[in-house]
């Protein structure tokens, strides 16, 4: 396993002002995957802290919570179910509506995606306002999982959704940090 360097990441990481809509910082994780450095770096702490948490499920939030999901469930050799947008998944669904950042969006999965008692960790790329996340562990809920940890590359402890998350309860896990900039 390859130790992680938080400020390497952030420099990897590429902002882009004003989208998708004016007044966002957003932050391009696609670069991680151009620099094998990054992406490997990222993946084993993923992997690294999860390895002996008795995790049974990792759910990947869409899209980019898929790329990072689905690695670490391979390697931790265990169930991965997508947290789609709606109208994705072709089989019995539920859904959840939230708020974030730029708008309002709804997410769904499986009925039988998860089984009572599952322990999950589940993964995005950011954690902004948290609307994506919350409305992803209130499935998972649903479903009789248990969310562990939140689980993200960047976090935006600005915009609160971190702070609003482990305020309910969940622990989360970001790689780095992006404060007021």
């Amino acid at each position: 396993m390859h130790a992680i360097d938080e400020k390497y990441i952030r420099d990897v990481i590429r902002t882009i002002p004003d989208w998708p809509e004016k007044g966002v910082m957003f932050r391009d994780i696609t670069t991680i995957f151009q620099d094998s450095k990054a992406l490997r770096g990222i993946m084993d702490s993923f992997i690294q802290r999860y390895i002996d948490k008795n995790i049974d499920v990792i759910a990947g939030i869409d899209a980019r919570g898929f790329l990072l999901g689905v690695t670490v469930a391979y390697a931790l050799n265990i169930s991965f179910v997508p947290v789609r947008k709606k109208g994705k998944l072709p089989w019995e669904t539920i859904s959840q509506k939230y708020t974030l950042e730029y708008g309002e969006a709804e997410i769904e999965v499986h009925k039988d995606a998860c089984q009572k008692g599952d322990r999950v960790i589940l993964m995005d790329d950011l954690i902004a306002t948290g609307g994506t996340m919350e409305a992803g562990m209130k499935l998972l809920d649903g479903l009789g999982a248990e969310v562990v940890e939140a689980a993200c590359i960047v976090d935006l402890p600005d915009l609160g959704g971190s702070a609003k998350l482990r305020n309910a309860g969940t622990p989360v896990f970001a790689i780095c940090e992006f404060e007021g900039d």
